[in-house]
């Protein structure tokens, strides 16, 4: 088993469910330990824009910060609010390799039953690939592909395609 390094945390109305299904395939697929923190933040009110009716993600990753348990390098938010930065309409999820803090949200990958879980389960192990240092991948059934719809993201197998997969033993030596 991998050492403990990324610590998820729970934003908002997430059950413990969905936090321990993203768990398991961090693991497998990334070699990283991911655990849930013992705090769970409530919604993140502070980062709502009215005008947008939408929550910043950035505002999200640096509250996470306040919570960083002992061991934990990593640090990824699960939300269920939807998000954005500044340019775009709408994001999954972002990630920021400086401060090693990430999060995603669940609000826009809503289904039934395993597509909501593989869903979930893809974009958590996005994010933290991209918090273990991968980037973006051409490739559009690699985990790393840059969703931009629910097709998109429908298409992504989970798993990392041969060149990811090659990045992240480089990464991990």
């Amino acid at each position: 088993m991998p050492a403990r390094e990324l610590q998820l945390v729970a934003v908002g109305n997430i059950t413990s469910t969905v936090m321990r299904d993203i768990e398991e395939p961090i693991q497998a697929i990334l070699g990283v330990g991911a655990w849930q923190g013992k705090q769970v933040l409530p919604k993140p009110q502070y980062a709502f824009n009215k005008d947008r009716g939408q929550y910043h993600s950035n505002a999200i990753m640096r509250r996470l910060l306040t919570v960083r348990e002992p061991g934990a390098v990593l640090m990824l938010g699960v939300c269920d609010v939807d998000l954005f930065v500044p340019d775009s309409p709408f994001v999954y999820g972002e990630a920021d390799r400086e401060s090693k803090t990430g999060v995603f949200s669940t609000f826009r990958l809503k289904s039934e039953g395993e597509l909501f879980k593989k869903r979930v389960q893809a974009q958590g192990v996005h994010e933290a690939g991209h918090l273990v240092g991968l980037s973006y991948c051409e490739d559009v059934r690699c985990l790393m592909f840059f969703a931009t719809s629910l097709a998109d993201l429908d298409r992504r197998a989970l798993q990392l395609c041969n060149n990811c997969r090659n990045e992240l033993h480089k990464l991990r030596r």
